[in-house]
């Protein structure tokens, strides 16, 4: 009897056992959160990420740089025209590591003042208006007002949050939000080409002040709808006799190409330099050799 009554017991210990095998094993199986939450811990802090796109008219200098807080986006200007490589040199020591350097606002290179408006922590560092060479022009007189409120990118603290726009110089930040850094530039080159608003064409009277349809050296700043920013450097193609680099409606096609949805020009032609691990980039080339232009003002990218 005492026989019948364990052999009664052993189907009911083995469904035990097999229910606590089974339990245990599926705890430790990730569920769809858990893998989710596994996914976003490994890319919470993407780093920059660069790229060079050899295409047959240009080569195509690309940084990427998250929008997860460790990097910050500044102007910087400097009394003195200067290369990347010596901005570079100059924040060296830097409290904040300097990442990467590329070329911003205009600027004119006989007197080396500002074209641009630049801001920096609220305060408007270089104006245009302070410009004579710009203001006093009387070829530039019909377009001052265009001139003077063109496309800039900007660092906005809206509650405790930073974000980056591309915007008229005139027009306001949104409600809640404020200024904290700005460098003007342009025109804007997405979502839709702002040449002649911003007054670098012209068709009546024929003016083109960026030569906008005719290939050569760009830079360009742009945002992604996830936040990312996109700094691009074109640079001439070196073993190429022919007119190489990008016009900027081809440069706004790039951009889209990219994932970009906002987008500005920043100086470009010998201006366009771009410094990142320790090696400078410039985009125009004089007989195959690259043209070290000093420029008025960069854009840093900075690790927090």
């Amino acid at each position: 009897m005492k026989k019948i009554w364990l052999l009664s017991l052993i189907p009911a210990v083995f469904s035990i056992v097999l229910m606590s095998s089974l339990y245990f094993s599926l705890s430790f199986l990730p569920t769809k959160a858990g893998t989710e939450q596994i996914s976003q811990r490994n890319n919470i802090h993407p780093r920059l990420r660069y790229e060079l796109r050899d295409l047959p008219q240009s080569q195509v200098h690309i940084l990427f740089v998250p929008s997860n807080g460790m990097y910050s986006i500044v102007p910087a200007v400097s009394d003195q025209v200067n290369t990347v490589e010596e901005f570079a040199q100059k924040y060296r020591n830097h409290k904040q590591s300097v990442s990467a350097i590329i070329n911003a606002g205009f600027f004119d290179p006989v007197n080396q003042k500002t074209t641009s408006f630049i801001t920096i922590a609220g305060q408007v560092v270089a104006d245009p208006n302070n410009n004579p060479r710009l203001i006093d022009n009387p070829s530039l007189k019909s377009y001052l007002n265009q001139i003077l409120n063109r496309s800039e990118f900007r660092r906005i603290l809206c509650g405790n949050v930073m974000r980056y726009d591309i915007t008229l110089h005139g027009e306001r930040s949104p409600q809640g939000c404020r200024l904290i850094d700005a460098v003007g530039a342009g025109p804007q080159l997405l979502p839709k080409l702002g040449l002649v608003a911003e007054g670098f064409t012209d068709i009546k009277h024929q003016r083109d002040a960026l030569s906008s349809d005719r290939l050569n050296a760009r830079t360009v700043i742009g945002i992604k709808h996830d936040g990312t920013v996109v700094l691009v450097m074109v640079a001439q193609k070196p073993d190429d006799s022919n007119p190489s680099g990008m016009s900027l409606p081809m440069l706004a096609d790039f951009l889209k190409s990219l994932g970009v949805e906002k987008a500005m020009n920043l100086d470009g032609g010998s201006s366009s330099s771009l410094y990142y691990e320790g090696k400078a980039f410039y985009g125009k080339l004089d007989s195959g050799n690259p043209v070290k232009r000093p420029v008025k003002s960069v854009l840093l990218v900075k690790m927090q």
